[in-house]
């Protein structure tokens, strides 16, 4: 145990301090499930798993209050692993260092996993409490959220009984959450054919970083640099004028997250190289002052190389260069409909070189089903111009806005006699997985609350001590309120 588990409200930080030290970054969640389903079972709770490996618990009604509509408590098991250059951390086997620091909860280098691993250890809290009045209860855990959502698309009808889903994977307190975005991911391919370098050229690597990250969601409208978009940019201004001969570039890990790094590799002629250093400097100041406030910390080094025997044709080069140059990203529109939500947006995520390829990955996100096809024709155009093939998966809807739905009535009625002020209603630029779950459950009434995160998917994560203890007590005044079965 660490001080975190001294916090308040006890439970919940006692779990999310053991959440912490097993890991359970996307796709390798089993160690953290087999303790979760390991204490359920010792507590005598009821325990599913499903064919995708999703956890159900559930839990009986407290006395008096057997006739209520059954609750689901929704969240994902996974963490997005992110962590500094300079960290030494392996995701599969080091736990994560959370630390308290003047009001909130970091951690040491790495992402920290309160997204969702506070809505997570909240309901497991709840599960595991005497003292906490509730109806019929189940706690819904899914699997592979941030890197594909396989839990919410495999979750299958039959499973939940529940009348209401509370999902707590929102990330401002104040805000109760009734929409979100759908998606799909993007990979654009480019062949790649090599030939001999240069002989007596030096081999370099340019380095940019320095920069913030961030959810490509929940982030994208704060302009914050994209590693990827303002390697190319340079490599657009400055290659062929320095003769430049690239044989690598790879950029960002995951296609959710804006990418803070991105490295490229070349030769280049001995006299060139202080026309060179020359740009390097020009472009790190130029950056630091486009992005003075979003972003201004852009740095680029130049190191030596390990020597290739080939990089990429003249053509090829330049085919790759315009390519990311003229990619979209970022914020492609706002809503019309709700002020200062994004509706359309795209991250260049991730680019990564094999020896005949090319690849780049993408994030679609969009409010509505045209803003997304939308987008996907635009990249499939622009794959065609550059001689690269584009192709789309994993597509999932959004969660369509419901105004008259009877969950989110009762928690903004809650959070207002709780703090004497309205709560926001609010649609979120991410993929929740409501929008999943009406698939097998249509008529589940669903809403979505959470504690204040900032930064989520970047080393930065942090969450806000005191509003833990808000969203805990909205939480357990909500399960109160949940009103009789008709």
């Amino acid at each position: 145990m660490t001080a975190l588990s001294q916090l308040q409200p006890q439970p919940l930080w006692q779990w999310f301090d053991k959440i912490c030290s097993i890991p359970h970054p996307s796709k390798h969640e089993q160690a953290l499930s087999d303790e979760i389903v390991a204490w359920a079972k010792d507590k005598q709770l009821d325990v599913t798993i499903d064919h995708v490996g999703n956890l159900i618990i559930r839990k009986p009604a407290t006395k008096g209050m057997e006739n209520r509509k059954t609750v689901a408590l929704q969240a994902h098991i996974d963490m997005v692993p992110q962590k500094n250059a300079e960290k030494i951390h392996d995701f599969l086997t080091d736990p994560i260092e959370p630390y308290i620091d003047t009001g909130w909860v970091k951690a040491k280098g790495t992402t920290l996993g309160a997204d969702n691993g506070i809505g997570m250890a909240s309901a497991l809290a709840i599960l595991g409490a005497s003292d906490i009045p509730h109806g019929p209860l189940e706690v819904l855990l899914t699997i592979d959220e941030e890197a594909g959502m396989t839990g919410a698309f495999g979750l299958q009808a039959g499973y939940l009984n529940a009348d209401i889903l509370i999902n707590t994977d929102s990330e401002q307190e104040g805000e109760i959450y009734m929409g979100c975005a759908g998606g799909v991911d993007g990979e654009l391919t480019l062949p790649m054919t090599r030939q001999a370098a240069t002989e007596g050229y030096e081999a370099y690597t340019l380095t940019l970083s320095g920069l913030k990250g961030g959810h490509s969601g929940v982030n994208i409208h704060l302009g914050r640099g994209n590693a990827n978009k303002l390697l190319a940019r340079f490599l657009a201004d400055n290659a062929n004028a320095l003769g430049l001969e690239m044989f690598d570039f790879t950029g960002g890990s995951l296609r959710n997250a804006i990418p803070r790094e991105a490295h490229t590799s070349f030769y280049i002629a001995a006299d060139k190289l202080n026309a060179l250093e020359t740009a390097v400097t020009e472009f790190e100041a130029l950056a630091r002052q486009e992005l003075a406030i979003a972003d201004g910390d852009t740095t680029l080094t130049l190191t030596a190389a390990e020597q290739v025997a080939e990089v990429f044709t003249a053509n090829c080069q330049q085919q790759l260069i315009n390519l990311m140059h003229a990619c979209p990203n970022g914020v492609i529109r706002m809503s019309d409909e709700i002020e200062g939500v994004t509706e359309t947006s795209l991250n260049l995520g991730v680019v990564t070189t094999d020896a005949d390829k090319v690849t780049l990955l993408c994030l679609v996100r969009s409010l509505i089903d045209s803003g997304r096809i939308n987008i996907e024709g635009n990249l499939t155009s622009l794959a065609q111009l550059a001689g690269a093939t584009a192709k789309f998966s994993g597509a999932y809807p959004g969660w369509k806005p419901d105004n008259s739905s009877p969950i989110m009535a009762i928690v903004r009625n809650v959070y207002e006699s709780i703090y004497s002020k309205s709560p926001t209603i609010m649609v979120i630029h991410a993929g929740l997985e409501c929008g999943l779950f009406k698939e097998p459950y249509p008529m589940m009434d669903m809403v979505s609350i959470g504690p204040t995160i900032r930064f989520p998917h970047s080393p930065d994560e942090m969450v806000n001590i005191t509003t833990v203890d808000q969203y805990w007590q909205l939480l357990l005044a909500v399960l109160v309120a949940i009103p009789e079965k008709a």
